[in-house]
């Protein structure tokens, strides 16, 4: 059975693919490298010892996504390829809604051709905003968004369970990612951010190799223990597999209603300072950082309640901390060595 796998080559999609070849799945790969390596293919058949089938075109390209339902028998699709910086999303709104969104119905209308389907959707939490309680549960509120980037996960969900609604047989999981980070424990894959990194983690790393003079970490005095900002950082291994298992449960009809929603974090929040401590720890080197104003948009604090992945979906994050950060330096130290 074929499996697409949208943006496959970007970091959490390679990742995926990964396991899902590690599970015996075949995978087809569809990514327009714009955010991507064609190298990580290299880095999946290195780990798996199988290279994915490969197409590279854009997605926003309606008459290209038809040919490829029309060549290919397609079992499920997890769809990936998105922009995905918040601030870049602010001023470009509409390359984000057109990317983000338009690809998503263009994917859902051959589904729907094909009289349905499987289809695993890359959501966020950041669909939750500040949430009212902590943890978070999947039955939170869903609050405005605060950028076009979280708006398109929002309407995404919301394009998604409109469809499933009308179609019985097309069956969704949404999947709302906390804080991804880390890379594979064999270090031939990792996350290769283009440009100043996004998120804390490669920004730590690129600071702890030299690459970055200083890290700037946004307020410390927000109303939680050390003053900064908490998240919950899951490690990407264990994220990948969590979409395995949602694509199985689509697969072997144990979805209790045909469009699902599934927290992916480990229900534990770290501090920006933690998470210093954490790289710290595992390199054995101070980190130059610095303490400045708060960024506007930033929540104080966002968690997952995990039960529901953990019961229902049978999955659970496993790594540590400090087990993933080390695998982020350590892939970090590779790519400044091969530059």
């Amino acid at each position: 059975m074929k499996i697409l796998v949208t943006g496959g080559l970007g970091f959490i999609g390679s990742h995926t693919v990964v396991e899902l070849q590690n599970e015996g799945f075949e995978v087809i790969v569809v990514d327009n490298l714009s955010n991507a390596s064609i190298d990580v293919l290299d880095g999946i058949e290195a780990i798996t010892g199988k290279r994915p089938i490969f197409e590279k075109f854009d997605l926003r390209d309606k008459l290209k996504v038809q040919e490829f339902f029309g060549k290919y028998d397609i079992g499920g699709v997890i769809h990936f390829a998105a922009s995905k910086a918040v601030g870049e999303s602010v001023e470009k709104p509409l390359l984000y809604y057109e990317n983000n969104l338009g690809v998503l119905v263009y994917i859902l209308q051959e589904l729907e051709k094909k009289g349905g389907g499987n289809f695993i959707f890359s959501s966020s939490c950041t669909v939750y905003g500040q949430a009212d309680e902590m943890p978070i549960t999947e039955d939170a509120p869903v609050k405005p968004a605060e950028s076009p980037y979280g708006n398109t996960k929002q309407i995404g969900e919301e394009i998604i369970r409109d469809t499933c609604r009308v179609n019985p047989d097309l069956k969704a999981i949404a999947l709302r990612y906390f804080n991804p980070f880390g890379a594979h424990p064999s270090i031939h894959l990792g996350e290769l951010p283009l440009g100043v990194p996004q998120n804390l983690v490669p920004f730590i790393t690129q600071t702890g190799i030299g690459l970055r003079e200083q890290l700037s970490v946004f307020g410390d005095d927000y109303p939680t223990e050390d003053g900064t900002c908490i998240r919950d950082y899951i490690y990407v291994v264990d994220l990948a597999k969590a979409h395995v298992k949602a694509l199985q449960r689509l697969l072997d009809g144990k979805n209790a209603s045909n469009y699902e929603v599934f927290n992916l974090g480990t229900g534990k929040g770290s501090s920006v300072l933690e998470v210093i401590q954490s790289f710290e720890k595992v390199s054995g080197q101070k980190l130059n950082y610095k303490v400045v104003g708060r960024r506007p948009g930033d929540v104080i604090q966002a968690y997952a309640d995990t039960t529901k992945a953990n019961q229902v979906l049978g999955w659970k994050a496993k790594a540590t901390l400090d087990e993933a950060m080390k695998t982020a330096w350590d892939w970090e130290k590779k790519v400044r060595n091969s530059d």
